[in-house]
């Protein structure tokens, strides 16, 4: 990749996105290789960098197959079983404890 533009927060030319404001726009980059880059200065430390794509040069996002809905539906479902006592928490299962909290914390549930 070769040098390209570099722009500060705010200040970069119109027709040039990042990932997410072309996601916004039902677009994708499409394979095109970055355009140029914007830089938010921070105190102390490196500054922020967001690369841009061309908007004329952008995709649409492919549609959603129902093979892909119904791996993502799989996926989040197994984000929700507890894997010590396999039942469905009825939410996601912070990452953090690992199980479901009646699992995580079970003295609290015996005083109550």
């Amino acid at each position: 990749m070769g040098t390209v533009p570099v722009y500060r927060w705010r200040l970069a030319p119109d027709g040039l996105a990042t990932r997410r404001q072309l996601r916004a726009l039902g677009l994708r980059p499409g394979g095109q290789d970055v355009a140029a880059q914007v830089e938010r200065p921070r105190r102390r430390r490196e500054p922020l960098v967001a690369y841009l794509y061309c908007v004329e040069q952008a995709k649409p996002v492919r549609p959603m197959t129902p093979a892909k809905q119904a791996a993502l539906a799989k996926a989040n479902a197994a984000r929700r079983v507890c894997p010590e006592c396999r039942r469905d928490a009825g939410y996601v299962i912070p990452p953090s404890l690992g199980m479901c909290t009646p699992c995580a914390f079970p003295e609290e549930q015996r005083a109550a």
